[in-house]
């Protein structure tokens, strides 16, 4: 595919599926990952992406550096790093294009797991950290995966130290009711079983990610007109 060319819609029946009911993707396919706004129905996060792996076990995907993405921004336009944590959740907002700029990001989610796994380069490839985010399980349709963010997260470190992020913004989320009681102690269980992972040094820390590199040949996937469609889902 030429640069920039439109993200592919692997549909059912077309080669890269694995079988009757999950379609699979090969790799070098592109597709979006997605996150739903918190508490509402509309997507606000869309990264077009390239599938690296796709198998029973694994979707592990690469967003390259220059992708062009979407991401929620306060209505007026002001970027939701630079309102204050206390109004940041409760102000009106929109999406807007941007680009993702530095190093590009490997994303690693095993099926039904209620979160993902990202690996973060400085540049030269030297490794940085992986980023555990809490999430809904992916849900899969033809044209990528979706979730919904959930806030808290974990920063893992090449040394295997490790530490909470974004504890903050859990406790404005749950306080503003993007989050019940319920949803934060499963997302507070979620976070437990990803510390047992870490600490046992499991999959994927273990497997020698950090050493992965691009496909040169890999075009950077485009932002497809209709990100927002709604889809039919498909069995994890």
């Amino acid at each position: 595919m030429a640069e920039g060319g439109a993200v592919r819609r692997v549909e059912a029946g077309e080669a890269g599926e694995a079988d009757g009911v999950t379609g699979r993707w090969a790799p070098g396919d592109q597709i979006l990952w997605r996150y739903r706004e918190n508490a509402g129905e509309r997507f606000h996060i869309a990264r077009p992406v390239t599938v690296v792996r796709d198998d029973s076990d694994l979707l592990a995907v690469w967003m390259a550096p220059g992708t062009t993405c979407v991401r929620p921004v306060l209505a007026d336009g002001t970027p939701l790093h630079a309102e204050p944590l206390q109004t940041r959740y409760t102000k009106p907002r929109t999406v807007q294009l941007d680009r993702w700029f530095g190093t590009g990001v490997l994303k690693l989610a095993r099926p039904g797991e209620p979160w993902s796994v990202w690996l973060f380069w400085d540049p030269g490839w030297r490794f940085k950290n992986w980023y555990v985010n809490l999430e809904e399980p992916l849900v899969r349709w033809v044209g990528g995966v979706d979730s919904e963010d959930h806030f808290l997260d974990i920063c893992v470190y090449p040394d295997r130290s490790w530490g909470w992020r974004d504890e903050d913004e859990f406790a404005q989320a749950q306080q503003d009711g993007l989050i019940d009681a319920q949803l934060a102690e499963r997302v507070r269980e979620a976070g437990r079983s990803a510390v047992e992972v870490i600490r046992a040094w499991g999959t994927p820390f273990s497997d020698g990610w950090q050493h992965w590199r691009p496909d040169p040949s890999w075009s950077v996937p485009r932002l497809p007109d209709d990100w927002d469609r709604t889809p039919a889902y498909m069995t994890s």
